[in-house]
């Protein structure tokens, strides 16, 4: 029992630790199935010894960026001095990831029902009871569809009546189990070329009368997400020879203001979170001009959600559904102002 709790607050330690130093990745929702071996440390008051093995399967869901929800059945038994005792689970638990990275810790709670059932020499005796349980633990990714999980959890049952001489009982386990994932990521989609940046034509020669002053031109220019960011990221991918146009241009027209950066993302996930990331994303790409030496108080970021989709698409395959949303995860540059003539 002391080594079950010793892991248990390692495990603790561990999954606060790298909470505070893993930042949240790519997320897909998928659903995986999970086969799994357990060890068990059996309460006493089934008088089988404390040790004990089992087998899981259960079926997982990925339902948001910070949580996953699994459902399944558990199967254990303990022998000890020709007493046995067998307990048997099925119920569902709820996952806060705290990253979605290839290693990510996790907390766990949920409740079921569970049947326990011991033959010692007071006779055979079993009962189904209702249980809550809670443990920490982490997962592996080893590719897109490929995983581990391993974790400690506590199993309280309430046994309601003295069938073992207890109204309650504990049981710890340690599970270790492989994720197989349904769904596969999509697969980043290639860079596409943009358009050249329009280049600031010379004025013309003067005139025997005085020519008005052309009118200048307001221009918008959209690069997709995928140009920059990884999937559901906002750390700009390496050097960006687009915006190093755009921080060009701005340079050799420094009377231009007021420039609007304007961040969108598509459907998926909650609008708090995609609010969040569109602004991320548009305050990176003001950064990166700046660092390309454009004055920051010529530059104003804001991000849009999912507001203004490009296209509406109802897909119902999730891999299928993120590549056909992929123009709504854009950031524009809008209200550049470039004099030209205007014939």
């Amino acid at each position: 029992m002391n080594n079950v709790l010793k892991l248990a607050v390692a495990a603790a330690i561990l999954s606060c630790t790298s909470a505070a130093m893993a930042q949240a990745t790519a997320y897909y929702p998928s659903w995986y199935i999970m086969p799994s071996v357990n060890s068990l440390d059996a309460d006493s008051i089934f008088g089988a010894g404390d040790r004990g093995a089992g087998l899981g399967l259960k079926f997982g869901k990925v339902l948001a960026p910070n949580w996953d929800m699994q459902m399944g059945a558990t199967y254990a038994r303990a022998r000890h001095n020709g007493a046995r005792y067998q307990q048997d689970t099925l119920g569902i638990d709820a996952l806060y990831m705290f990253s979605r990275s290839r290693f990510r810790p996790f907390v766990l709670a949920g409740f079921g029902a569970e049947y326990d059932k011991s033959n010692t020499v007071l006779g055979e005796r079993s009962k189904t009871s209702p249980y809550l349980d809670a443990g920490v633990g982490f997962q592996y990714a080893f590719t897109d569809q490929w995983s581990m999980q391993a974790d400690v959890r506590r199993v309280h049952g309430f046994l309601k009546r003295d069938t073992f001489n207890s109204r309650t009982a504990n049981n710890n386990y340690i599970t270790v189990g492989l994720n197989y994932y349904f769904d596969k990521a999509p697969a980043a989609a290639p860079m596409v070329a943009a358009a050249p940046m329009p280049v600031a034509q010379p004025m013309p020669a003067p005139m025997p009368m005085p020519m008005p002053a052309p009118a200048p031109r307001f221009e918008k220019i959209t690069m997709a997400a995928t140009e920059l960011f990884a999937f559901d990221r906002s750390d700009i991918m390496g050097s960006q020879s687009k915006l190093d146009e755009i921080a060009a241009t701005l340079a050799a027209n420094s009377q231009v203001s007021n420039i609007v950066i304007t961040g969108y993302t598509d459907r998926i996930g909650t609008d708090k979170y995609n609010q969040k990331l569109s602004e991320r994303r548009a305050n990176a790409v003001k950064a990166y001009l700046v660092s390309k030496g454009v004055d920051g108080a010529r530059l104003s970021a804001v991000g849009k959600g999912e507001a203004n989709p490009v296209v509406q698409c109802t897909d119902k395959k999730m891999a299928a559904l993120i590549k056909c949303l992929e123009p709504n995860r854009r950031v524009e540059v809008e209200q550049i102002t470039i004099e030209r003539q205007v014939k």
